[in-house]
């Protein structure tokens, strides 16, 4: 096994048990090691500090499978630490039943660079790292063991594959394809799932919670769902008894999809549903000349900063819509804003919020603090998994 011998005084991070080691901290690989391989990783004064996986092209040159540099990472290893990351859901009370639900979470459960979303009896994995994908079958075969599920199906087609020298892949590959298209429960409500072609895995597990919260504020507001995308939000505010949901969204594929998630819940008012296909924020400018108002409303924009690098640009874009939303709200209302951006921290996030009420000439007053679903725990060695934050807002 190669070595990554790393820079003097650089193993602080890895001391604390951060999963990630960037090109600026290696010293020098001793041995052959290809992307993907598990190398050891040592200190410049040779003290072991755990095995990780090597990306030779990524400036996150490598990420720890293991601080314990006596561990073995093998077939075995991967389907240990998928086992005990199911179990750890299977643990908490609230995810009792959840036809969907995150099994596996990264860095959090202790496999960087692996997704794993279930649907039903359908997993649903992506391998967005050189690890990970070295280790695929194990991945899978770990998934197939600890589910009982009878079909995985790959998403690995996001971005950040490219910073790591790989290829988009996708396909089924444990299993076929359902014979019926793919739905969940949630909450009271059905929900279509594409996972050859939605966003991410092919539906947001991460905003459960935070749609059963909207049910709970809905009853008899006129609600307006923004980035609405196959109107997750949108149906539980239904179900919450919303007197009207006025849903936006640019994609047209995706309000078709939303169309469809409408029409398997018969038991909801679809008459009080209205879906708009344009640009979220010349919408809502639109909505500002017209006079229209709304009781509660939902920003869920994607994400506008993958990296801190883009930090500037998406606090225009973040301060623009909550401005916006601000200044659509009746005396009262609620305000249910959300980051999904990385490089977009949750004070930095809530002083862009702080602005746009004060622009907007409106007080406003934080009643909750709103985070990811427990299936997307966040380690405390890596708080750069808490992606997702948000906050609910009451704007006089």
């Amino acid at each position: 096994m190669a070595q990554l011998i790393l820079m003097p005084d650089k193993e602080r991070s890895a001391l604390k048990r951060h999963p990630w080691l960037f090109a600026g901290s290696v010293g020098r690989l001793v041995g052959r090691a290809r992307a993907g391989d598990t190398v050891e990783v040592l200190a410049d004064d040779g003290r072991p500090l755990g095995r990780a996986a090597y990306s030779p092209q990524s400036q996150i040159r490598a990420r720890f499978w293991t601080f314990d540099a006596a561990e073995t990472v093998d077939d075995a290893f991967f389907k240990r630490r998928i086992a005990t990351a199911v179990a750890r859901r299977a643990a908490l009370p609230e995810l009792a039943g959840q036809e969907g639900l995150r099994l596996v979470h990264a860095e959090s459960d202790g496999l960087p660079g692996v997704i794993a979303d279930r649907y039903g009896d359908t997993v649903v994995v992506q391998l967005t790292s050189a690890g990970a994908d070295k280790w695929r079958s194990a991945i899978v075969a770990g998934l197939v063991k600890a589910t009982g599920c009878d079909r995985v199906y790959e998403r690995s087609d996001s971005d950040v594959r490219g910073l790591e020298g790989l290829a988009p892949t996708t396909g089924w590959i444990h299993g076929t394809a359902p014979s019926v298209p793919l739905s969940i429960g949630e909450n009271g409500v059905r929900l279509g799932v594409d996972i050859a072609g939605g966003h991410k895995t092919g539906f947001y597990l991460d905003q459960r919670e935070n749609r059963r919260l909207l049910a709970e504020l809905a009853g008899e507001k006129e609600v307006l769902n923004c980035f609405c995308y196959t109107g997750g939000f949108s149906l539980q505010a239904l179900a919450g008894g919303a007197a009207s949901v006025l849903s936006i969204d640019s994609s047209g594929p995706a309000l078709a999809q939303a169309r469809a998630n409408l029409a398997l819940n018969p038991h909801l008012p679809g008459v009080r549903a209205e879906w708009l296909e344009a640009d979220v924020f010349q919408a809502l400018r639109d909505f500002r000349k017209e006079g229209r108002q709304f009781d509660l409303i939902v920003l869920d924009p994607p994400k506008f900063a993958p990296s801190a690098a883009h930090a500037d640009r998406a606090s225009r874009a973040y301060k623009d819509i909550n401005l916006l939303g601000c200044r659509l709200l009746r005396p009262g209302g609620l305000l249910m804003t959300y980051s999904c951006s990385g490089g977009i921290g949750l004070e930095l996030f809530q002083k862009i919020v702080a602005g746009a009420a004060l622009d907007a000439g409106r007080d406003a007053r934080i009643v909750r603090r709103l985070a990811g679903s427990a299936d997307h725990p966040v380690a405390l060695n890596f708080p750069e998994g808490e992606y997702l934050k948000g906050l609910l807002v009451q704007v006089d």
